[in-house]
């Protein structure tokens, strides 16, 4: 594995697991009125986006870090939903 790889799963890592405290808490408190859906569901969008084109690059820590990051944000705004 490379140094660059390295970099970039730890990158991934951190960016993606940013959206661990916001998931923990509504997985808690099950309260989503403060969240803006449109603002999730961007960032839904984009994260999908990349990750389709991590896979096209064949970039693992482009791949991991999205699909990790998106599906935090997709549980977001799935509960969003839910507990409008």
């Amino acid at each position: 594995m490379t140094v660059s790889t390295i970099i970039g799963l730890v990158a991934a890592a951190l960016s993606s697991f940013s959206m661990a405290p916001q998931v923990i808490k509504i997985f808690k408190t099950r309260k989503t009125d403060d969240l803006s859906l449109g603002a999730f569901s961007a960032l839904a969008t984009g994260l999908f986006l990349w990750l389709v084109y991590g896979i096209l690059i064949a970039e693992l820590p482009v791949i991991v870090g999205n699909a990790v990051g998106l599906a935090m944000v997709l549980y977001i705004v799935i509960m969003k939903l839910r507990h409008k």
